[in-house]
């Protein structure tokens, strides 16, 4: 099988809701590192599994929204704890709606709030 992958970095704010976290539950900013990877079986007549660029751009698009927001007040939380585990599948979701996945069996988002710490989500296609 073979992987594509492609990465971003961006700050963003939020703070947790719904549990006793201190810190965690005032507003603070992390550093977000986000990966998304596409998976795929056969690649096209360039030698592609796809198109590198498109994916490129959709994440700058994608990472452009969420640069300096808080995401606590942004839709795609609405009702959510805005845990890195919610903000990967979002992010993985919307990924898989604007990009050619014709050729992909996989695509997986993973993203990093700081240097130790990750969660990443995983869509079949």
């Amino acid at each position: 099988m073979y992987t594509v992958a492609v990465r971003r970095d961006f700050i963003a704010q939020h703070a947790l809701v719904g549990g006793e976290w201190g810190c965690e539950n005032k507003p603070h900013a992390h550093h977000y590192v986000i990966e998304v990877r596409c998976y795929g079986i056969e690649l096209d007549r360039h030698g592609y599994l796809i198109d590198i660029c498109e994916v490129e751009a959709r994440l700058d698009h994608l990472v452009d929204y969420f640069r300096d927001a808080d995401l606590n007040r942004l839709p795609e939380f609405k009702g959510l704890n805005p845990s890195i585990e919610h903000f990967a599948r979002i992010c993985c979701q919307a990924l898989a709606k604007h990009i050619d996945t014709a050729a992909l069996s996989a695509l997986k988002v993973r993203i990093w709030e700081n240097e130790s710490a990750w969660a990443e989500y995983r869509e079949a296609i």
